[in-house]
């Protein structure tokens, strides 16, 4: 049986929610001003963090966006057009189509990465609190 929630569970689920939609507002920022959608953003993220050194599928990008398959095509079509990624042939199945950043695209990454990963290291103490507040 579940334990029943008390006034401070809803207020650090509260402060949970709000401190993710601070953070997505301010990584749609930071992608604006480096000159790119959040959405390409965050598909430059899908393919630079995918763990195959092949690069990830569009079904893969599509899984890491939650997004419709179709919708991850047009976003890649857009990427490749500005010369951020490419699609290149999987060696070993030339059915398969696989994502590769260019070097524009990974230097575009990377600036942001960095202080994507600055900015967590700044709240990781606060989301920290409220994480182990919400096992009490």
């Amino acid at each position: 049986m579940a334990r029943r929630l008390e006034d401070a569970d809803y207020q650090r689920l509260l402060e949970f929610r709000a401190g993710l939609r601070r953070f997505e507002r301010w990584s749609r920022q930071q992608a604006a001003e480096a000159g790119l959608s959040p959405a390409k953003h965050q598909l430059l993220l899908a393919v630079r963090g995918h763990p195959d050194d092949r690069g990830p599928t569009i079904t893969d990008a599509a899984e890491y966006l939650q997004s419709q398959h179709h919708s991850v095509v047009e976003l890649v079509d857009r990427a490749e057009q500005d010369g951020l990624l490419r699609r290149t042939p999987d060696p070993s199945d030339h059915r398969v189509v696989r994502l590769r950043l260019t070097p524009s695209g990974r230097q575009s990454l990377e600036s942001l990465a960095a202080l994507h990963l600055e900015e967590l290291a700044r709240l990781g103490p606060q989301l920290r609190r409220v994480w182990q507040g919400l096992g009490e």
